[in-house]
């Protein structure tokens, strides 16, 4: 078992990314989250995170092939063969010895491989005294999606400097010409260039080779993740009617077999699934003896893994996870298609639920009650979510993880706790653990503008936001572009960066009637779809909140239909309510335990000039349409 995270330990995952004054006692993810954070990678310009990318990528070939210590007898060789198979350019010895220190004594975070730029010279000097900064403004330019020309980067270049220096009194700025400026942007890493402009997938494919399966040598050095809906059923807690397949998002550390994480839901696989599967696996899992007091043994298998291994589906390419996994120093491995034997750990894995948990459990058989629309508890008797929840605890801390495998090669909780008596992986500080729901929040650039800032027809301003505005007018005419960070659960606030103070800030929702109270993207985005099919008005938080006011409504008369007629019960509906509700392993467990909406005479739905759509209408194709995140 991995030693515990003390409050003697070292430093926290995220302590130059951000300041908690108040650490929690302890590691409670529920925990208030805090309202001032510092800055992240994704605040940085992108020809910044491109060069530190650069260099983390030699400081890892190097630290897989050097054999001693960081020397120049060792390192100059070792650079050799690393340029045949890394892109340019290749920094010298010392270069590379001093980033790799600079890298370890911050908690090889990203972070700490930034350039400083901003610290050099005379910070507070209004003119700079180079053109470093405006060249940086236009390559940063230059390294977006829409791939503009290095000519027109030049011409924002020259016109940058024109602006500036007419407020110059004497010694102007010179620009360089379009040769030395074409050269310069010429030597940034070719890799990182490409990954900005053409994406991860096809940098991947122009500078990299796939190379055969390594054995992982420690414990989270190599974490697959996929997802499998379960052929199973399973019943709602509070009604007992059918909820429908959940699906399960698994997390298996491939050095010891061991399970680390999982996230079940009965939503399609996203970026949401990824984000609990991770929030599950890298926290001490201490919950488990208090809301499973049957499991008797301990679940020691948590960390930040080191490289994650994913398929090629849609949920991970999401930018926002990039950038969280970036945020939490976490490698993204892109398996590429139709090699399922990269990923063997996790395939395998799905194959063992199947036949050792779930054949054994009433309503794997029924597959197709759903499709039946027909539901009989005397004859179709399948188990409740909790349930399941609790034997799915069990049956992997008490019977996967101590049971050997087919060969009898290993047994997965001994192989855990030998590789973590060899080298236990990175521990994780508790005030890190409260803050790790922020940085895995979703990552966007919104417009700042007076009022604050609107996304999802929501609007976010506070006073500290607004004295922003004041202390710092806008020079883009009303397009200022800020990051900002969203809890796909909580929609109520956000977090903003403030690029001058180089600090994120709480920022709440503009929200007199309580519309986001509680209230998660997916089901913002429903109300949102139900809204347009039935109000013609401009949409605004009172009529979203009518209209989530008519959906609560109808969920009510739907559960009130089912409590008498449980008999005989078309199940559609009740797995359309389910999404809505969000049940799975991360939020609530029962029909009747979500989020309510107190409905007050003022709050009766504006009657639509049409029938509204009901909860029974096609579910997929009702969501197919939600902006993805």
């Amino acid at each position: 078992m991995c030693a515990q995270p003390t409050i003697g330990a070292p430093s926290g995952l995220f302590e130059d990314e951000f300041t908690n004054p108040h650490p929690p006692e302890s590691p409670n993810l529920a925990s208030t989250t805090p309202t001032v954070l510092s800055a992240t990678v994704d605040s940085f310009p992108a020809d910044l995170k491109a060069q530190a990318l650069h260099r983390l990528d030699y400081i890892r070939w190097i630290e897989e092939h050097l054999v001693g210590g960081w020397t120049e007898k060792n390192l100059v060789p070792l650079l050799v063969e690393a340029a045949k198979a890394l892109p340019p350019p290749v920094p010298n010895w010392r270069t590379l010895a001093r980033w790799q220190k600079n890298y370890n004594q911050h908690g090889r975070k990203l972070t700490a491989l930034i350039p400083k730029h901003q610290e050099k010279g005379n910070v507070r000097s209004r003119l700079p005294s180079s053109d470093e900064i405006f060249f940086e403004q236009a390559v940063h330019c230059f390294l977006v999606g829409e791939q503009p020309s290095i000519a027109s980067a030049y011409q924002r270049y020259t016109d940058i400097i024109l602006i500036e220096n007419l407020n110059v009194v004497e010694n102007p700025i010179k620009a360089i010409s379009y040769m030395a400026f074409y050269n310069r942007v010429k030597k940034l890493p070719a890799y990182q260039v490409m990954r900005s402009r053409k994406g991860s997938y096809m940098a991947d494919v122009e500078f990299r080779t796939i190379s055969s399966h390594k054995p992982p040598s420690r414990v989270m050095e190599r974490v697959e993740i996929d997802h499998t809906p379960l052929d199973l059923i399973l019943l709602d807690d509070d009604l007992l009617v059918p909820l429908g397949r959940p699906c399960l998002t698994l997390l298996i550390d491939s050095y010891s077999h061991c399970v680390v994480g999982f996230n079940l839901s009965f939503n399609q696989p996203g970026y949401e699934s990824v984000r609990n599967a991770l929030l599950s696996c890298i926290p001490p899992k201490n919950y488990v003896k208090d809301k499973y007091p049957t499991v008797e043994h301990e679940w020691p298998c948590y960390g930040k893994p080191e490289t994650l291994v994913v398929d090629n589906g849609v949920e991970f390419w999401s930018k926002s996870l990039e950038q969280s996994c970036l945020e939490l120093g976490i490698n993204i491995q892109y398996n590429p298609v139709r090699k399922p034997w990269l990923k063997p750990m996790i395939e395998r894995m799905f194959g063992t639920i199947n036949r050792k948990l779930l054949e054994p459990i009433p309503g794997k058989t029924f597959s197709n009650l759903l499709e039946k629309g027909e539901y009989e508890p005397e004859k179709d008797a399948v188990m409740r979510f909790s349930t399941f929840l609790e034997i799915f605890h069990r049956w992997i801390i008490d019977v996967y993880h101590y049971e050997p495998d087919s060969r009898r090669r290993y047994i997965p909780i001994q192989s855990w706790q030998y590789g973590c008596n060899k080298l236990p992986p990175a521990p994780v500080a508790e005030d890190d653990l409260a803050k790790l729901e922020v940085i895995l929040s979703i990552s966007l650039q919104c417009t700042h503008r007076r009022g604050g800032i609107q996304r999802f027809h929501l609007r976010y301003d506070s006073d500290e936001l607004a004295s922003y505005r004041m202390n710092y007018p806008d020079k883009t005419h009303g397009k200022r572009k800020v990051l900002v960070k969203l809890n796909p659960r909580d929609i109520s606030y956000v977090f903003v960066f403030i690029k001058e103070a180089g600090k994120f800030i709480r920022v709440p929702c503009i929200d007199p009637e309580g519309y986001t109270k509680g209230l998660s993207l997916q089901e913002h985005q429903i109300n949102m779809k139900l809204h347009r099919d039935f109000i013609d008005t401009q949409m605004d938080v009172v009529s979203l909140a009518k209209a989530r006011t008519y959906i609560n409504s109808r969920i009510q008369s739907e559960l009130s239909e089912v409590r008498q007629t449980l008999k005989q019960r078309n199940t559609k509906g009740i797995n359309k309510i389910a999404k809505y509700r969000d049940i799975g392993s991360q939020t609530t467990t029962g029909l009747l335990s979500g989020p309510q909406l107190s409905e007050s005479k003022d709050d009766v739905p504006i009657q639509p000039k049409t029938t509204p759509p009901q909860l029974d209408d096609d579910w997929d194709g009702f969501t197919s349409g939600l902006e993805p995140y």
